[in-house]
């Protein structure tokens, strides 16, 4: 047994659960492919300023939890502990808001990582796939972002999630709002970190899960009783559109999301399977976060789902994943001249596109054909030198018990046809 063991609040991802995650991913992902996303990657850390500044120097994440280093040279890093600012940084880096016309969309998948109280659903190191289309303001596209979201998890078979929709206003009508809920706050009896955060952020009390804070919230003015007539007309467009989709939303006027840069449309994705961490998903517009990084105005939109969240939302609902058979073949071979010939056909098959083992070690036939068992393939190919001797293999379904020989140079066709 190794020394070593995962640090604390992190996993590692082993088959066969890891094919769940793996077919979570792809499924996300395939509407952003059908919807002219196209895929960005990132480094695993960045400067530290980018995230003070982008996700807001008075958050959580910034103030407690992100994983921060200094390297040799004195470069002060941080692992990333969410996308949007990375990608809206490679973007501005890279002039892609030149290269063509606006919007940018752009899809993403990775590790992202916080410093937080491990319990299940939160974790220090966790997968997300996120999507952001930088460079235009437009209803539609907000609209877009959330039905895409929706259609994935729709396709993974499950039902028992909510999107809860919310809208925090512009330049123009926020300040106006922060104004109001500042005087109501410094009213309350809070904590000296909470009162120097409505000082800094009072948008983020709102967001605050103790419930010695969220009890004394009643009664707080709402952002939805400042918005100003663009942002009602905006908002107002967001809900027409997604509504005429079919999707339906909850208004949640509290919803604030635990970043800065959010302006105008925020939602978030909600299981109630999952308990404490409800949200497997969430986003929303940031129009000023190019300019907040140094960047040109570029006013942008987006989304992170969880795939982890997503995970145990899909075991909350019982959901089994029809996943492809990581094996659908198995080669058995007995005595080394049958080991050569069938480590051939091995590869033949895969050229084929048909998954096979082999096995491997010098088993024996009770040995390999529990192997085979193990692997979960459909069929096996057993060979020995009496069957080499007449040109055949014995192909075996392993579903029925049934095996017949087959004519080793039609071996590869023969598996194809009864697989498809």
């Amino acid at each position: 047994m190794s020394t070593f063991k995962a640090p604390r609040g992190t996993y590692d991802l082993i088959p066969p659960a890891s094919a769940a995650y793996l077919a979570v991913r792809e499924a996300i992902a395939a509407p952003l492919k059908r919807s002219g996303y196209g895929y960005i990657e990132t480094p695993g850390f960045e400067n530290v300023e980018l995230f003070a500044r982008g996700v807001g120097e008075s958050t959580d994440i910034v103030t407690k939890e992100m994983y921060t280093l200094t390297t040799k040279g004195g470069d002060e890093l941080a692992l990333r502990p969410e996308g949007t600012a990375s990608v809206l940084r490679a973007a501005l880096e890279a002039n892609l808001h030149k290269a063509g016309s606006l919007p940018v969309k752009l899809w993403y998948s990775g590790s992202y990582y916080r410093y937080e109280r491990p319990q299940k659903g939160r974790y220090r190191h966790f997968s997300q796939v996120g999507a952001e289309a930088i460079g235009a303001e437009d209803p539609a596209l907000d609209a877009e972002l959330i039905i895409l979201a929706h259609d994935a998890y729709r396709s993974l078979g499950l039902r028992n999630f909510r999107i809860l929709l919310n809208s925090l206003g512009d330049a123009t009508c926020r300040p106006v709002y922060r104004t109001a809920l500042q005087d109501f706050l410094r009213g309350l009896d809070l904590d000296e970190d909470t009162r120097a955060r409505v000082e800094i952020n009072p948008l983020r009390v709102l967001d605050d899960k103790r419930e010695a804070v969220r009890e004394q919230l009643t009664g707080a003015p709402l952002l939805r009783d400042y918005l100003c007539e663009e942002c009602k007309a905006y908002h107002a467009e967001v809900r027409e559109l997604i509504t005429a989709r079919g999707v339906t939303f909850e208004d949640d006027a509290k919803l604030v999301r635990g970043l800065d840069y959010y302006t105008r449309t925020t939602f978030e994705f909600v299981h109630d399977g999952l308990g404490s961490q409800s949200a497997v998903g969430g986003g929303g517009r940031y129009d000023g976060l190019s300019e907040m990084i140094g960047g040109p105005a570029l006013p942008s939109v987006g989304w992170a789902l969880g795939v982890d969240r997503t995970v145990l939302a899909l075991e909350a609902e019982g959901i089994e994943l029809n996943l492809p058979d990581a094996v659908s073949v198995f080669a058995v071979p007995l005595g080394e001249e049958a080991r050569k010939v069938l480590f051939g056909v091995v590869g033949q098959l895969r050229t084929a596109g048909v998954a096979t083992d082999f096995a491997y070690g010098g088993k024996g036939l009770k040995a390999a054909m529990k192997a085979a068992n193990r692997s979960g393939a459909r069929y096996a190919i057993v060979a020995g030198e009496r069957d080499l001797a007449q040109d055949v293999v014995q192909l075996k379904d392993m579903e029925s018990g049934e095996q017949a020989p087959v004519p080793l140079a039609e071996v590869v066709e023969a598996i194809r046809s009864r697989l498809a």
